[in-house]
């Protein structure tokens, strides 16, 4: 009797542990580059000019290369700063590299930048150079701020943009101005 109770009772527990699944495994891992000289999750990069914070540089995810020259980001949020050290302008986009040598960063893919005072420009790839404080495009972009929107092809600006010059601008729209004493 122990015996058919101990055999029936190991066939049970036999079926019961058959897992028809695979092993789940990192799946994270497996999009990290082996070629990179040191990872680091969960980054935060302060970007400074002549001992002056100009911008905070946050990702989830962030690789070194070219003896950490060089870090490609992703998930990337940005925070820029006046040389009177308030923030400017908040910078998201799916990835980003820095260039550490240089204080240069490039942004790419759903580039997001919301000012402070409301303003809101997207497009799909940015430049961000900390030595002239200077954020520039070639690739299409939307200014929207309230009551006005423009679009167009590449600009250049200052990261709270407050002077946007329009390298090659496609549309604008504003609301009906009114002209005093008319």
């Amino acid at each position: 009797m122990r015996y058919r109770l101990a055999l029936l009772s190991a066939v049970v527990l036999a079926a019961g542990c058959r897992d028809t699944q695979k092993p789940k495994t990192g799946t994270i891992a497996g999009g990290i580059d082996p070629a990179a000289d040191q990872v680091v999750f969960g980054s935060r990069t302060l970007v400074t000019e002549s001992g002056l914070r100009r911008a905070e540089v946050l990702s989830d995810t962030a690789l070194f290369y070219e003896d950490n020259t060089r870090m490609d980001m992703r998930i990337v949020r940005t925070i820029f700063y006046s040389a009177s050290g308030a923030k400017d302008a908040v910078l998201t986009s799916r990835t980003g590299r820095y260039y550490t040598r240089d204080n240069v960063m490039e942004a790419r893919g759903n580039v997001e930048i919301n000012t402070i005072d409301g303003r809101r420009l997207v497009t799909e790839q940015i430049k961000y150079d900390s030595r002239v404080n200077q954020i520039s495009s070639d690739s299409a972009f939307v200014l929207t701020e309230a009551g006005r929107e423009a679009s167009g092809i590449g600009f250049v600006s200052d990261p709270d943009m407050n002077n946007l010059r329009i390298l090659r601008a496609s549309r604008a729209k504003a609301r009906d101005v009114k002209v005093p004493g008319n």
